[in-house]
């Protein structure tokens, strides 16, 4: 039988990998994408540090089984701050692809300008 923290254990692992192969790619869509996946995989690993207990209060009782409710409310700041950087990300995506005519995030290729005329009908 797999373990809860084997199974979180390769799902933060899955997001950073995939994120980081996704900051490389070349566009700009997929850096954004690669950085709202590892987000995630922080929002995780901050959750995954107040224990994994199953069916345990997030405030402290009587009882002798607690969770820590500090990564809880740490992994809802964040969701909300990892919202607004990746709108303001997605803002300086459009306003790059607007002056430079391309969606290139580095100029070591041979780009091809797209034309901003071709997207009005």
């Amino acid at each position: 039988m797999i373990s809860l923290e084997f199974l979180l254990a390769s799902a933060i692992g899955l997001l950073t990998a995939t994120g980081i192969y996704l900051i490389l790619r070349a566009r700009t869509f997929p850096v954004v994408l690669g950085l709202a996946m590892i987000g995630y995989a922080v929002n995780l690993f901050l959750f995954a540090m107040g224990r994994l207990q199953i069916n345990a209060p997030a405030v402290l009782t009587e009882t002798t089984k607690v969770t820590d409710p500090l990564p809880q409310a740490l992994v809802l700041t964040a969701i909300v701050i990892g919202f607004a950087t990746t709108a303001f990300i997605v803002q300086l995506a459009l306003r790059s692809r607007y002056e430079t005519g391309t969606d290139h995030v580095d100029s070591k290729e041979d780009i091809i300008p797209i034309d901003p005329r071709e997207d009005e009908p």
